[in-house]
């Protein structure tokens, strides 16, 4: 827990107002991101007094305010009309087992598997209650995929059904070796994916089959995530089906045999164009009780405007998310304070716009900070589906996500550029810093997927995460130590903030975004996506 004494809050505070208003500040000119207000930003978000920043808890709450008093002290305009914010209504589900009669059944009687153990589930849809009387269905991946020639579902009526489905997506074969992106995982591997696409067959649930492998974490990742803590979902718009859920490999092994069904075989089955889905003698049967609250919270937006008379009505949208865990647990450090999940892109952004505000670009600039990140990009998603700046008229969306606290690089991280004209410029940008971009990696485990601008990508806006680069310029194997040892502290309440961090590496980041921004902001045209490419939507001419 950070140990953060009042008399340092006020320091931070009064640090970061001052620095909104330098002495002698040049309209014309800008010395760059700073450090100091970077840092005093930094330190504030990631102190006890925030919480942790949670979802539906107080320290979220004073979060927004804070992001809210920073964004008018700076001089920037208001993102929605009048307003700095944006209301995303969330429904907080939390299953309760004991009062659930769920079971499933096969072969004339029913499964002996516990609710954590064995398998999980939730309501997708915000209601707390549901009955259940279903048949269950195998449909393979459960993808249907036209620019792959891929239907799982050929036709079947599955309204009212449990989806059995696996994760990840069909495997590279030696006759077609990029397949669904070879090694790379697609969109359509991830478990959102299914969740929607089951939604759109009109089925009541999903239950996934869990492997380490396929999901690329372990069951426990899925008991923590599911199991005795409250889950997070938009309240509003298009909802899930009746019910999501997870089972482990071992669990979906018995369902199988039970169900006079060989799982190996329809795996095999499923890694071909021609799987059809296989109805299962099994049935889900039973109650399901949640609790369930709706709550309020705040996508926090603000506009430093455009010169130019024309492209001013274009903008370019930096972003990162401001939530992290919050409070959890009734004994030992209960704050999961989130130092460099999020609250390093968040008060990036803080410093970028400080900057941004002496230099306007041609276009204008959005700083958008999103809420619920961590309960599965519901902040950036309530903000596709309602945009504040019409998404045709959205140049791009720069994500900023667990910056980089060790030190300056020689390289920065833009994977997912590539798919847009945004790659070349990310090369520019990173030229004129005497950077160099680094090394992509297949994407095996959906990175692209996982963050805010996926949300921007899918609804045609070309997007992508900049990440920390690995080519350390002081002490190299010291330093890459040091990142590799916060595996350990990601999403534990040990990610706190620390004074003796460099930060170097870190304002070289917010730098590299800002630099990139005015590129695209100063633009010709808007960016394209590259032609074929999933997410490509025509800009409008």
């Amino acid at each position: 827990m950070t140990k953060m004494k009042t008399s340092l809050v006020a320091s931070a505070l009064a640090m970061s107002f001052a620095l909104a208003f330098p002495a002698h500040a040049d309209a014309g000119k800008t010395a760059g991101v700073q450090e100091a207000p970077l840092r005093a930003h930094l330190a504030f978000l990631a102190s006890d007094l925030l919480e942790g920043r949670g979802t539906g808890q107080r320290g979220g709450d004073l979060t927004v305010a804070y992001l809210e008093t920073q964004a008018m002290a700076l001089g920037l305009k208001p993102g929605n009309g009048n307003s700095f914010r944006q209301s995303v209504m969330i429904a907080g589900v939390k299953t309760q087992p004991a009062d659930s009669t769920l079971k499933l059944a096969a072969g004339g009687k029913a499964l002996d598997i516990a609710f954590g153990k064995d398998w999980v589930f939730a309501p997708g849809d915000a209601t707390a209650s549901h009955s259940f009387n279903a048949d269950l269905v195998f449909v393979g991946y459960g993808i249907t995929a036209p620019d792959e020639q891929w239907n799982d579902y050929k036709g079947t009526d599955l309204k009212g059904k449990i989806l059995v489905m696996m994760v990840n997506d069909p495997q590279p074969t030696a006759e077609q070796p990029n397949r669904f992106n070879g090694k790379g995982l697609t969109y359509y591997g991830r478990w959102t994916y299914k969740f929607e696409e089951a939604k759109r067959q009109g089925a009541a649930g999903v239950l996934l089959i869990h492997t380490t492998p396929s999901a690329s974490y372990g069951w426990s990742v899925i008991q923590n995530s599911w199991s005795g803590v409250e889950r997070f979902q938009l309240a509003a718009g298009t909802l899930g089906t009746q019910l999501q859920g997870w089972m482990t490999e071992d669990t979906a092994r018995s369902l199988f045999t039970a169900a006079g069904q060989d799982l190996d075989a329809l795996r095999a089955a499923a890694e071909k164009k021609d799987f059809k889905p296989v109805p299962l003698a099994a049935k889900l049967n039973g109650d399901m009780r949640a609790a369930v609250r709706k709550v309020e919270q705040f996508n926090v937006a603000a506009v430093v405007p455009g010169t130019d008379a024309k492209l001013k009505d274009e903008v370019v949208i930096y972003s990162a998310h401001w939530d992290h865990l919050g409070k959890q647990g009734d004994s030992g450090d209960t704050i999961f304070n989130g130092a460099v999940d999020n609250a390093s892109g968040s008060a990036a952004l803080l410093a970028m716009a400080q900057q941004a505000k002496l230099a306007p670009a041609k276009r204008s600039q959005m700083f958008l900070w999103v809420a619920a990140e961590e309960q599965g990009l519901l902040g950036s998603a309530a903000y596709a589906a309602a945009p504040l700046w019409p998404l045709a008229k959205t140049a791009a969306n720069l994500n900023l996500d667990s910056l980089n606290f060790v030190g300056a690089t020689r390289d920065i991280g833009t994977q997912g550029s590539e798919r847009t004209e945004l790659g070349k410029l990310a090369e520019t940008a990173a030229k004129a810093m005497g950077m160099k971009i680094a090394e992509a990696e297949p994407d095996l485990a959906g990175g692209y997927f996982r963050s805010d601008h996926f949300n921007f990508a899918k609804n045609g806006v070309p997007a992508f995460s900049i990440e920390s680069g690995s080519d350390y310029i002081k002490d190299p194997a010291g330093a890459k130590a040091k990142a590799q040892a916060y595996g350990k502290r990601y999403h534990q309440a040990s990610d706190e903030y620390d004074a003796s961090w460099d930060l170097s590496g870190m304002v070289q980041t917010a730098q590299y975004a800002l630099n990139l921004g005015r590129l695209i902001a100063n633009g010709a045209k808007l960016p394209e996506w590259k032609a074929g490419d999933a997410f490509a939507v025509p800009r409008n001419k």
